[in-house]
């Protein structure tokens, strides 16, 4: 089951490697969109405008449900998916990684660009800083001001982010809470009929 920790990328990085001529250059990017990546490897290729191959692997969202990798000539498997086994065995999300190969006139062979592809993405990675986060879902809760210490005592009760307030005759409070608490709290402050709540957006 999928839990609302997740860990990326704070910063973009890059590594290098070299094995038998062939040379191997890394960057790693935080990346949350499709034109995110494109815009990347476009700015890579302009980087790296002699390279022989440009390889990549990306997982986006903190589920990781959208993933894919890249060999750009290379032998099938042997470069997009290495790039991506270190990004998910370092459990990262919304990250790019575009390993670019300089060919030195020797070939590799399979095993051989397998292990430059992968250890070039695990410098990149070494070289980043990683970051722990937690997804969050936002809800407000509207209410009489009568109601105040009961709404108070549940933000208390439930350690939940208090993200904006407006105490008039009418009051209003936008709260956070992290997504396998949120049925709960919903729940919870639903059973006060003089209580509304309504769910905002994921945070």
């Amino acid at each position: 089951m999928f839990e609302d920790i997740y860990k990326e990328v704070q910063n973009p990085s890059s590594g290098t490697y070299k094995e038998k001529g062939s040379k191997f250059i890394s960057y790693s990017y935080p990346v949350y969109t499709e034109k995110d990546i494109k815009d990347k490897i476009e700015e890579v290729k302009k980087i790296e405008h002699s390279a022989s191959h440009y390889c990549y692997a990306f997982v986006l969202h903190p589920d990781k449900s959208f993933q894919r990798a890249g060999d750009d000539g290379e032998p099938s498997s042997t470069a997009g998916k290495p790039i991506l086994s270190q990004i998910l065995s370092n459990d990262l999300t919304n990250i790019l990684i575009i390993v670019v190969r300089y060919f030195g006139g020797v070939k590799l062979g399979i095993s051989g660009l397998i292990r430059s592809y992968k250890t070039a993405a695990a410098n990149a990675i070494i070289n980043s800083k990683i970051t722990t986060k937690t997804l969050k879902e936002q809800f407000e809760v509207c209410f009489e001001y009568t109601q105040m210490n009961n709404v108070m005592r549940l933000v208390k009760e439930f350690d939940l982010e208090v993200v904006k307030t407006d105490f008039q005759i009418d009051c209003k409070l936008i709260f956070a809470v992290p997504k396998s608490k949120s049925l709960d709290v919903e729940d919870t402050f639903k059973k006060n009929h003089e209580i509304t709540i309504e769910y905002i957006k994921k945070s």
